[in-house]
């Protein structure tokens, strides 16, 4: 019923094509084709030749609400590019509810190059395999799909889908279609994802299209489209309805004369799906107004036989394959033949392909909704079982849907888990943690897991471990525990790995208790316990001894395991225990000069290995390692090159949330943000990827409020409502109280400062040791802002508040004693020297126990050496503003300017506008002569200097001394240019160094 498609037509016959003209879309056309570097046609309608896309070819975003005109445009944009000589191939999301089929629409286009280009998918597919997961064939049930992919099959496949574009764009121009991305999959946003952000040496387009209104606030869709957006290579473009002009020029073409035009333009409101509708249909004054019953008037022209497949059909989504469609019905040839081509021609479905697909997605809802409850249940209940006696006719995806609304809970288990690994198969996590979740909840009858006959121990597991890898590991121990509470304690395989999951689990989790976990483990270890499941939960234990450098004991036990997975041939299992203990030599090695990078030797080998064998999260943990073992060297350079290889080697953003990958993309925002690469740094700190776990996300959050707030954000309250993360991820309350503690103190609050300090010393000390590292930052920040309010206080509080800072420094003290000698690295001694230069300050500026001037400078010029050296580019800005302005209070002008030009270039470089004001006082400043005395000053202003030192305004000294404010105003103005200084802040410090006041 298909005709045979043109030569580099592919989506002839995929996209409607009601009126015979193009209609009101000429400039989004133009505008188009212009993007994708598609020449236009001359006006006598001949093409040019095949020319590759002009310079600056960008991928496109079309966006429009359901109905106006999309496919429309596309089907233009389609003739336009073929005339031009290119190839054009499209894809299409579909729409399975909960049941999301990972990569349907890249299936669809791999199937249509396979049958124009063979041999370029097959010179492809021999460097990339995992291409083969792609292929149609390879996705239904009962296909053997070898063995589990792994996140390097996931980057292989994206690679593959990238390098066959590159490969088929060589014989031609290639334009690439992915439409109706609302209904898209994780895995398939992500592979777009990819595809948009990599550079193209052959020419490649790329359109996805979407509808606007189905966009929601929570739709997955949502962040991705605006992540989309500001990628440099892509653009929106959104389309409008329809002029009222152009909806009178469409109603002529559809029926030049019959309809009265106004009436469609009145009811159309621009939506050219419904002008078609409208005019099919007559508009004839009985039709109802709602829409469905408007799609649903299509119907009645059908005879009965049309019309109950349709109705069948409308069971399976907006597409149907005619091969399910047939053995569901199970309608002579002829009778489906003419049943279908009557729905064909009265525009209810359309052919594309080997499968029927409805004129619009609104249209198959009206008809599925239209069935009786009944209907629908015997109905679903019927593809069920077709789907069970031939799996080859659709995924398992579908198979649960159907089961699940026909009633078949047994069957959807079963179908649910069946779904499950077929996304894992394809690396879609996200995908398979969704499968998995419902199981469980289907599962949770015992009656409906009996019938099932699954081995609930083995699903929790896979669940968890799924759960795990999409970077939910709170979920996962959730689950665990639920399984295990319900399980009879004792020895057990079931038992033994659950616990030994949940102990992976808790290792990435502040509040966990992987060390117990993974003991009992290896308690629930049956005696006669295969080679397999003991060396697994033996890899297991060996983590979590290394994670708490437990060397004697780790060793002693990854040794056993290696011994036992060597003996039985278990290469993965060997490779990952073997990186665990490559890991324990760096790991304990920091600080012990040479023997470390030996160290870092042995685990690059031990990588290669792993990677070998295949053991993906091996060589992930292992990267990741090396990482942070250059991290706290200091040595940024080579810190980010392994953080950008862990998250390289995931492939995409789905297995990006995995947890090594999660943690080393907030630490390559941790480490652009302390060298001042804010331009990189800022669009990989939060806002990005629908479907990801809120607790890395929240983490990107909070790094991005902190440069934010640097740059002057009010963001107080912000970071304030991520507070429920605190206890789950104890980074997130670290620096979320940095950004609350100086937000507290821009506001005047010196209780709150010192109150959110105590807060999260409290809260981190639950699940890390009281005298974490990063406490001594907290210690600075909180000193930092008692610094910045003080001059604005009364005298009388003084004394208290320089207590707690000297509470602060005794904090700092006490960490940097819990380490060993050599092991608090460059960061640590730059916060270290940051915690005494603020103190001195606080003391300087009340007047208690004032350090010498000497000391003062010296503590300051240290922290800048120090800052400097570990290569913090804000935090030296900030030390290097309040040395200048320190320097310029003791009378050394010429180095304060200095010190002061150097922050400055910093601070409007990154936009540090606090700073930047600041500093502009300094250089506004006249020029200080330190020989000043109390000798210069007339009583009155004496007087008034007292006043200014409390922190008075220049209304409340009026109103004390009995005083115009003006001339409260011209006392000021005479103290500062007296002292040399240049705000009331630096008068009162100088007044009391000098012994000016009281």
């Amino acid at each position: 019923m298909r005709e045979k498609p043109e030569p580099g037509g592919a989506m002839i016959g995929d996209m409607a094509q009601s009126a015979r003209s193009f209609v009101g879309r000429d400039s989004e056309l133009q505008t188009l084709t212009g993007l994708l570097g598609v020449v236009a046609t001359d006006s006598a309608g001949s093409a040019g030749s095949a020319a590759r896309p002009a310079e600056g070819r960008q991928h496109v975003l079309l966006a429009g609400d359901a109905g106006v005109g999309k496919t429309r445009l596309l089907t233009a944009l389609r003739d336009r590019a073929v005339g031009d000589g290119w190839q054009v191939h499209a894809g299409h999301c579909v729409d399975f509810g909960e049941s999301a089929v990972a990569y349907m629409p890249f299936s669809e286009i791999l199937d249509r190059i396979v049958a124009d280009l063979p041999d370029v998918v097959e010179s492809v597919a021999a460097d990339y395999p995992a291409l083969a997961r792609l292929r149609p064939v390879r996705r239904v049930m009962g296909a053997n799909h070898g063995a589990a992919a792994t996140g390097t099959d996931r980057g292989q496949l994206f690679d593959a889908v990238h390098t066959l574009f590159e490969a088929a764009a060589e014989k031609a121009p290639l334009l690439v279609v992915v439409e109706d991305t609302h209904w898209a999959d994780q895995s398939t946003r992500d592979l777009l994802t990819y595809l948009f952000t990599r550079p193209y040496d052959a020419p490649v387009a790329i359109v996805a299209s979407y509808r606007a209104d189905d966009i929601h606030r929570r739709h997955p869709l949502r962040r991705q489209v605006g992540e989309w957006g500001r990628l440099p290579d892509v653009e929106r473009i959104v389309l409008e309805p329809l002029t009222d002009d152009s909806v009178r020029l469409l109603v002529h073409e559809l029926a030049s004369g019959e309809i009265d035009a106004e009436r469609v333009v009145r009811r159309a409101e621009g939506n050219a799906f419904f002008v078609e509708e409208l005019v099919q249909a007559g508009c004839d004054e009985d039709l109802p107004v709602d829409l469905a019953d408007l799609l649903l008037v299509r119907l009645d022209r059908l005879d009965g036989a049309a019309r109950s497949v349709v109705r069948t059909a409308s069971i399976a989504g907006r597409r149907v394959t005619h091969e399910l469609l047939a053995a569901v019905t199970e309608m002579k040839t002829d009778e489906l033949d003419d049943a279908l081509r009557t729905a064909v021609e009265q525009k209810v479905l359309e052919p594309t392909g080997s499968r029927y697909t409805f004129r619009h997605a609104l249209l198959a809802e009206a008809v599925y909704d239209d069935l009786l409850p009944g209907e629908r249940v015997r109905l679903h209940a019927r593809f069920a079982e077709v789907l069970k006696e031939t799996p080859s006719l659709g995924a398992a995806a579908e198979l649960a849907l159907h089961a699940r609304r026909a009633g078949d809970l047994a069957t959807a288990l079963r179908a649910r888990i069946a779904a499950a690994e077929e996304a894992r198969n394809v690396s879609g996590v996200g995908e398979a943690a969704h499968h998995y979740e419902k199981a469980l909840g289907l599962a949770a009858d015992p009656k409906v897991a009996e019938a099932a006959a699954v081995n609930l121990d083995r699903v929790y597991e896979r669940a968890a471990d799924t759960l795990i890898l999409a970077g939910l590991p709170s979920r996962a121990d959730a689950i665990l525990a639920e399984r295990l509470d319900a399980i009879p304690v004792g020895p057990s395989v079931g038992r033994a790995l659950l616990l030994a999951t949940r102990a992976e689990a808790a290792l990435l989790m502040e509040n966990g208790d992987p060390l117990t976990y993974s003991r009992d483990a290896m308690t629930a270890l049956p005696e006669d316990a295969e080679p397999k499941v003991r060396c697994a939960v033996l890899a297991a234990r060996t983590r979590t001894l290394v994670m708490f450098r437990r060397s004697e004991e780790a060793e002693a036990v990854g040794l056993e395991g290696i011994e036992i997975a060597e003996r039985h041939s278990l290469s993965k299992l060997a490779s990952d225990i073997a990186t665990s203990l490559s890991m324990l030599k760096v790991r304990t090695g920091v600080g012990a000069g040479d023997k470390v990078e030996g160290f870092r030797q042995v685990l690059r080998e031990t990588i290669e290995q792993a990677r070998r064998v295949g053991s993906t999260h091996a060589v992930s943990r292992g990267m990741f390692a090396l990482g942070r073992s250059y991290d706290e060297a200091g040595d940024h350079t080579e810190a980010l090159t392994w953080f950008r290889a862990v998250v390289d080697d995931a492939g995409s953003a789905s297995l990006q949330w995995s947890p090594y990958v999660a943690a080393a993309r907030a630490d390559i925002v941790r480490i652009q943000m302390v060298r001042g690469e804010w331009d990189e740094a800022m669009p990989l700190s939060g806002g990005n990827l629908p479907d990801a776990p809120p607790i890395p996300v929240a983490l990107l959050d909070v790094l991005r409020m902190m440069m934010e707030q640097a740059q002057g954000a009010q963001l107080g309250a912000a970071a304030a409502a991520l507070r429920p993360f605190w206890t789950q991820e104890g980074l997130i309350a670290l620096y979320g109280s940095i950004v609350e503690m100086t937000a507290a103190a821009r506001d005047g609050d010196a209780e709150r400062v010192l109150g959110v300090y105590a807060e999260t010393v409290e809260t981190l000390s639950q699940f890390w040791t009281e005298w974490f590292g990063g406490r001594v930052r907290l210690a600075v920040t909180a000193a930092a802002g008692i610094a910045l309010l003080l001059p604005s206080l009364p005298a009388a509080r003084w004394p208290a508040l320089v207590e707690a800072v000297d509470r602060l420094r005794s904090d700092g003290e006490q960490v940097v004693a819990q380490y060993q000698p050599g092991e608090w690295g460059p960061e640590g001694r730059a916060w270290s020297a940051r915690l005494e230069a603020e103190v001195l300050r606080v003391h300087w500026l009340a007047g208690i126990d004032a350090p010498a001037q000497e000391t003062l400078l010296a503590a300051w010029a240290r922290a800048e050496q120090l800052v400097e050296a570990y290569g913090d580019v804000p935090g030296l800005a900030a030390v290097r503003t309040s040395y200048a302005v320190i320097q310029r209070a003791l009378g050394d002008v010429p180095g304060s300017r200095a010190t002061a030009d150097k922050a400055r270039e910093t601070a409007k470089r990154l936009g540090l506008q606090p700073l930047l004001d600041e500093l502009k006082s300094l250089g506004v400043t006249a020029v200080k002569q330190p020989q000043a005395t109390s000798t210069a000053l007339t009583p009155r202003e004496s007087e008034i200097l007292t006043l200014v030192a409390a922190g008075r305004s220049n209304g409340e000294i009026g109103k004390q001394l009995f005083i115009s404010t003006k001339t409260v105003s011209v006392h000021v103005s005479n103290i500062l240019g007296k002292l040399g200084a240049g705000s009331r802040t630096e008068a009162a410090a100088i007044a009391r160094r000098q012994q000016l006041i009281s």
